[in-house]
């Protein structure tokens, strides 16, 4: 076999003992030649030894992950993922001593309950409850606690399985980019990861018990808090949950609710008032907190005149009377400024909302929009959750949607659409520039005048806005879509690729590139059609499903061929190049390298024409030819200093000091690598600063200095760890192998 791949046998050996294990892919591509592996298998061959990426639908084979990159020894993270418990709780006495029944036992027990289904009707307090309870048991669960809000009723924007395992495996420390794609492999490792772990995981506003089945952990250890409007008789049945229901606080816990929130002294003068409150309000949580909240921002009212306006406030929202009667009064004490901000949130795309959108949204500038939301806020028609950042409840979403469609002009909603869309992508455009300076601009539409754009300052500010945002600007590429701007819709997702990209979203990088492709296609753009299929084509090689991806490179191509587009054929050769790399055919990827070269030249590109002469470099590197890849990277080096590109120059330097330590010459090799190495960490990439320390420890180990080299070697596997990445393990071994000084 050795013989037949072109490899040594002993090398063949130490990849079968697993002392290689992490063989590079020209040798996987050898091998797959030798075994006369062709399509699928050939693929998955390859696949099978990219640990960053494992096939699709797999779990990789070195474990569930555990998480990727750390040793079963290794301590995973521990997330406290609960946010704040609601204030002025009160009652539940009954509900929290049934919830304590998910208190683990000191040991086994057949009375232990691994779940608990808290069910009741929409704004009873359900959530107010779990997390009561939670923050007060977090000392039982010292593993940590999971949450997530499944926002079950809210149709197809309802949370699914698939996106809720990624919040928690992330959660867990799993990076972005070790995270399967598949929902099965997603459920199988998050199951493996919480085994043997004490945790508890809230499950809020599920839809059924299907929502969350996905979710539960099967760990005897771990307990699970579902809380939803249905009553999740299956999952009682069938699971064995314990049903909580949750009914309307009584006249007393109302009573009492609304002593904590304006004060004890002023509700015992006005007792009538306040049990006219407390029936209006039908004993629902969230219509006393909306009431009480009026009361408590204007304390010289009478509360016999809050209650009588309140009688007032006759309109029924469908199937919640007693909250349709509490938010029309409510809306109608709102000025009119508040009051038409509160109908245009029904526009935005999701129920979470940084201040900055607000006004665009409404078209006024930023120091009324604050106190606009201030207003909303003080109503308890907005909550502001965290710094900036605002909440709706679902059913006060409702209510705004249903009073947006009923008040406002179907120009003005669209104008209130656009506006918004114009404030999302103008920053987005900014950030994605920010993040990756040397890509291929774009000139941005021109934005409605009042869509003031945020100002970030650098690349952090970049990473953390698209971070907050990230949910909101892919609804909001779905909304572009439905509203007909197709233009928004390839350049919002044109500006998500990097940061999808640089966190391993490959299946959000998926989405917003079909919806840019069905865009471009009935704009007639066949440009923008072959640039949508080019990423598509890199979306899918980074999933391994490598079929997919060619197919959409040799779109790219015929379009951008028919087009004379010499940048778009470069990009998509360059591209190709990667592809064969990953499917084991190094010889292959350097023609479409060197294609891709010549077609750089031929655009006057010269960005790009740097990348790929280092690109080919390595390729010579993997290839043994180390002068062929020192005459490349030298010349993508003169190229790059050339531009000023501090980036391309590590990965350049990385590559001539990895040749020479192949050449012999260690020393040099040194020299360049700690170069890099100063480089990538003037950038703040953890994962290259963590190669070039393991290409700096052979060099050291080359040159005789194993000290120098364990250093080195230990400080890639600490980075490796804090990534969560799987080459830290066999870093691991090769520092343990390593003899002592001196022997």
């Amino acid at each position: 076999m050795a013989q037949r791949a072109g490899i040594s046998s002993r090398q063949l050996r130490d990849i079968e003992a697993g002392r290689i294990a992490l063989p590079r892919l020209t040798t996987v591509g050898l091998l797959a030649d030798a075994l006369e592996l062709e399509g699928e298998q050939r693929d998955r061959f390859c696949a099978a030894a990219r640990p960053e990426n494992p096939v699709a639908g797999t779990v990789p084979a070195a474990g569930p992950v555990s998480p990727p990159g750390t040793g079963p020894e290794s301590v995973l993270a521990r997330p406290a993922q609960l946010p704040g418990s609601v204030a002025g709780f009160v009652g539940r006495g009954i509900e929290l001593k049934r919830l304590d029944q998910l208190l683990p036992s000191p040991g086994p027990s057949a009375r232990d309950v691994a779940i608990c289904a808290v069910s009741g009707t929409a704004g009873v307090g359900k959530t107010a409850l779990a997390l009561h309870w939670a923050h007060g048991a977090r000392a039982s669960f010292p593993d940590g606690q999971l949450y997530v809000n499944l926002h079950g009723y809210h149709g197809s924007d309802a949370l699914s399985p698939a996106t809720a395992l990624r919040g928690f495996l992330t959660g867990l420390g799993v990076p972005g980019d070790r995270i399967p794609a598949d929902l099965e492999a997603r459920i199988d490792l998050y199951r493996s990861l919480v085994a043997d772990r004490r945790m508890l995981i809230v499950l809020d506003n599920a839809r059924d018990a299907d929502h969350v089945r996905p979710l539960l952990p099967g760990a005897p250890d771990c307990r699970v808090m579902v809380t939803s409007r249905d009553q999740l008789q299956d999952l009682v049945a069938i699971e064995g949950a314990e049903p909580i229901p949750v009914s309307l606080l009584d006249a007393d816990d109302a009573r009492d609710l609304i002593a904590r929130r304006i004060g004890a002294d002023r509700a015992a003068a006005y007792p009538e008032a306040v049990d006219e409150i407390v029936a209006l309000s039908a004993g629902l949580p969230l219509a006393l907190a909306v009431v009480t909240a009026r009361a408590a921002t204007y304390p010289a009212f009478p509360l016999a005149a809050i209650a009588t306006e309140l009688r007032d406030a006759t309109d029924q929202l469908e199937g919640f009377p007693a909250v349709r009667a509490v938010l029309s009064w409510s809306y109608r004490t709102l000025t009119p400024g508040a009051a038409r901000l509160f109908r245009l949130c029904g526009a935005h795309p999701e129920p979470d909302l940084a201040a900055a959108v607000v006004g665009a949204l409404t078209g006024e500038p930023p120091t009324r929009a604050r106190r606009l939301l201030a207003e909303l806020t003080r109503a308890h028609l907005l909550a502001e959750h965290t710094p900036g950042r605002y909440a709706m409840h679902d059913l006060l979403r409702a209510y705004s949607v249903e009073l947006l469609i009923e008040t406002e002009e179907e120009a003005d909603r669209d104008a209130a659409t656009r506006r918004m869309l114009d404030h999302y992508l103008g920053i987005a455009c900014t950030a994605a520039l920010l993040i990756e300076p040397h890509r291929d601009p774009i000139t941005p539409l021109t934005a409605d005048p009042t869509a003031v754009p945020l100002e970030l300052a650098d690349r952090d500010q970049a990473f953390a806005w698209f971070t907050a945002e990230h949910p909101v600007l892919l609804a909001a590429v779905a909304r572009a879509e439905s509203a007909g701007l197709d233009r928004h819709v390839w350049q919002l997702a044109w500006s998500l690729v990097d940061f999808l990209d640089h966190q391993g979203h490959w299946w959000d990088w998926i989405t917003v590139e079909h919806a840019a492709l069905r865009a471009a296609d009935r704009l007639g753009d066949e440009r923008g059609a072959a640039y949508a299929d080019r990423l598509l084509g890199r979306g899918y090689a980074q999933l391994s499903r490598y079929d997919e991806a060619l197919r959409h490179y040799q779109r790219a191509i015929e379009g951008y061929d028919r087009l004379g587009d010499l940048l778009g054929q470069a990009h998509s050769a360059f591209g190709l190049s990667w592809l064969s790399e990953l499917r084991g055919n190094p010889l292959e990827s350097q023609e479409h390298r060197l294609r891709a070269a010549d077609l750089y030249r031929r655009a006057g590109h010269r960005v790009g024409l740097a990348r790929v002469l280092n690109a080919l470099g390595w390729g010579y590197a993997q290839l043994g030819d180390y002068p062929a890849a020192l005459r490349h990277c030298g010349e993508a080096l003169e190229l790059n200093q050339q531009l000023d590109d501090a980036y391309g120059q590590a990965a350049i330097w990385d590559s001539i000091g990895f040749a020479h330590h192949h050449l012999g010459d260690h020393v040099e090799a040194v020299a360049c690598l700690e170069r890099s190495l100063r480089l990538y960490r003037e950038a703040g990439d953890l994962f290259n600063e963590a190669d070039v320390l393991v290409h700096l420890g052979d060099a050291h180990e080359g040159a005789g200095d194993r000290t120098a080299a364990r250093a080195a070697w230990q400080r890639a596997v600490e980075v490796f760890d804090q990534l969560g990445r799987g080459e830290a393990d066999a870093l691991r071994a090769r520092i343990a192998a390593l003899a002592p000084p001196g022997r």
